[in-house]
């Protein structure tokens, strides 16, 4: 009686998490972060942007050629002064990827140091932009590099970076006979983010589903309006995106994600050095 009652329960957690990867992420989810960048040329507002329920941003802080995006540090001290929650991503290319992880890594360190303590919140959310290059120098990475990125990330912070591409590309990609099971498997310790302006993304191997969903950019983006706004507080046309979860979940997702450069190490990996200890 209690192996076939063992059995239910385990089918009942299998259809509960079926339907829940199922379900549409406007469905149980909010636009609740925003990302930017350089190209950007507005003066975001914040606090606007608190009151319309944003929760977190995450900015490039670098791209090729090993350049520091110049917007970052003012709009990470206004950001983080509004109380919303920070992230940074690196615009990947074809060249020495632990080179552009450590310089990726200078420069939010360097930055985030002078972020007032009582406006730190976590830390900063790291995201490796994993796109097909168009417009910087040194071409597209490809998927060993990526690994061999997330790799340093994660000896150097303690955890693994989120991943950022567009659908099509990430699927062809991944799809390739040059990628490994092994370099899959690296891949699928970070978190996912995927950008499709049509549809909500289908689920990608090695991941079975996204954390992140950009839904929109440069004034494109899904419908209808009323489910999938592309404007926040003073920008016409915001990269906005959809956490899968609710407000809690994605502000406890953010906390055991981040990295807080001052300490070196992910809250998470800290917490797993004083329980080994």
């Amino acid at each position: 009686m209690f192996a076939s009652f063992g059995i239910v329960m385990r089918l009942s957690i299998l259809r509960a998490a079926a339907v829940f990867l199922s379900v549409p992420a406007c469905a149980f989810s909010a636009s609740n972060v925003v990302n930017l960048s350089h190209y950007d040329m507005m003066r975001p507002d914040f606090t606007a942007m608190k009151r319309e329920g944003i929760i977190g941003v995450i900015h490039e802080a670098t791209y090729p050629h090993f350049v520091r995006d110049a917007k970052y540090f003012d709009r990470q001290q206004a950001a983080t002064r509004a109380g919303l929650l920070w992230g940074a991503y690196h615009y990947a290319n074809a060249t020495d990827p632990v080179r552009q992880a450590d310089h990726f890594l200078s420069a939010v360190a360097s930055a985030w140091a002078q972020v007032d303590s009582a406006a730190r919140g976590p830390g900063v959310l790291l995201v490796l932009d994993f796109e097909k290059n168009g417009h910087y120098p040194g071409g597209t990475m490809r998927v060993d590099q990526a690994v061999a990125f997330v790799e340093r990330i994660r000896q150097r912070t303690g955890v693994y970076p989120g991943i950022y591409s567009g659908e099509y590309h990430l699927r062809q990609a991944l799809n390739s006979r040059q990628v490994t099971n092994a370099q899959r498997s690296v891949l699928a310790k970070c978190w996912l983010w995927m950008a499709n302006y049509s549809n909500e993304p289908r689920p990608t191997s090695p991941w079975s589903y996204w954390s992140l969903w950009q839904y929109c950019g440069d004034g494109k983006g899904a419908r209808p309006r009323s489910a999938y706004p592309i404007s926040v507080a003073n920008i016409r046309k915001a990269e906005r995106n959809i956490f899968r979860g609710n407000q809690s979940d994605l502000k406890e997702f953010w906390q055991r994600r981040a990295w807080e450069p001052s300490g070196g190490k992910s809250r998470r990996e800290s917490e797993r050095t004083v329980a080994a200890d």
